[in-house]
């Protein structure tokens, strides 16, 4: 059976995910995913590369506020007081996935891809994403202009580059 390359749009992804595969298989280490934005893409793309399962332990998608109390342990206060997009509920995604899921690091995405549920306070297109290990949790804001597919590409290019940039320890160009 052949393999099936990658749509064109998915390919900067892909390259990316094969960095992120090499740096992971290179240093010995495991990554989980929780995903809200997202969909999944993120493990999409990882998983696009024969072997991901080497590093990759797997993920969540988690788009209700629920999911992300009971399967990542968000707290209910964090939700409450800053909402399910905000910096302190990416942080406590992605703790909560690489301790769930028993990872050395893990990624969280969480932000709203449009076209609707913006508000002045938090627009369509704003973006929270987190990366933890043992060293701890960095977290940052994204503010997209794009249609929600758009949105939700740029968010899990995102979510890579920063998992690679902390897996591999430098600034990362896609």
């Amino acid at each position: 059976m052949n393999a099936v390359e990658p749509s064109s749009e998915f390919e900067p992804l892909v390259a990316l995910a094969r960095r992120i595969q090499d740096a992971m298989l290179e240093r010995k280490i495991s990554l989980a995913t929780a995903e809200s934005c997202t969909a999944g893409l993120v493990a999409f793309v990882l998983t696009e590369i024969a072997g991901s399962s080497d590093y990759y332990v797997g993920g969540i998608v988690s788009y209700s506020d629920a999911l992300k109390e009971a399967e990542l342990a968000v707290k209910p206060a964090t939700l409450e007081r800053h909402g399910a997009v905000s910096a302190q509920t990416a942080v406590e995604m992605a703790d909560g996935a690489r301790r769930r899921y028993g990872a050395d690091v893990a990624v969280s995405v969480t932000g709203i891809a449009g076209p609707g549920g913006g508000t002045d306070a938090k627009p369509v297109g704003l973006t929270y994403i987190a990366v933890a290990d043992s060293n701890g949790t960095d977290v940052r804001r994204f503010l997209w202009a794009d249609d929600r597919h758009g949105n939700r590409l740029r968010s899990a290019e995102a979510a890579l580059t920063l998992v690679l940039e902390r897996v591999a320890g430098t600034s990362v160009s896609p």
